[in-house]
């Protein structure tokens, strides 16, 4: 499956909304396609090089295609995009196009199918109520009600402060328990760097 990509330094969760402002003629001509096909495109976070300019060296691997869900001409003249995370996928190889667009062949990776939260869930569930009422997360709309594990897993990862190697780490997890228990172990070092 070819996919273009858009490298970013973030990282996208499936279920996740992400906001882009698209200025670069390789991305406005990507996001015209992809409206006009009905199809997403592919988030990968950069490991080395920039955003803007010459396509970035170095990104992941594993990313998590975007799926545009809104879009809206900006006050300051760009196209603004509002995209939700839709499968992961892993980069099997790409090629950096003439325009400076990265296209790449994919592999859909499967995910587990969803698990009923546990009692045990219940301190992350509460710690999702509470970061829903930031308001930087509430401009984003996502219904930040888990609706079970991997939801659950997905929201934190993406919501809470961790490096983009962390997140990274997560999005590459297949199990969303193994996920909920990987987030609680980063919870528990940020946790002691607070309190060190």
């Amino acid at each position: 499956m070819s996919l273009p990509l858009f490298p970013l330094n973030t990282v996208l969760f499936p279920g996740c909304i992400l906001d882009l402002q698209i200025f670069e003629a390789r991305y406005l001509d990507m996001i015209g396609r992809c409206m006009k096909m009905g199809e997403g495109f592919g988030v990968v976070c950069i490991l080395d090089g920039e955003e803007v300019g010459i396509a970035p060296d170095g990104f992941a691997r594993v990313g998590c295609e975007a799926r545009i869900t809104d879009f809206s001409q900006q006050d300051n003249g760009l196209l603004g995009i509002r995209v939700q995370g839709g499968r992961r996928f892993i980069v099997h190889r790409s090629s950096v196009q003439a325009d400076q667009l990265t296209v790449a062949e994919v592999e859909w990776l499967e995910d587990e199918p969803e698990q009923p939260l546990q009692d045990e869930d219940a301190d992350l569930v509460a710690l999702l109520k509470a970061l829903a009422e930031h308001p930087m997360v509430e401009a984003l709309n996502m219904g930040t009600e888990a609706t079970g594990q991997q939801s659950l897993a997905n929201q934190l990862a993406y919501l809470l402060p961790f490096n983009e190697l962390d997140k990274l780490d997560l999005l590459q997890l297949d199990d969303p328990q193994q996920r909920l228990d990987a987030i609680q172990v980063l919870l528990d070092e940020l946790q002691g760097e607070l309190f060190a």
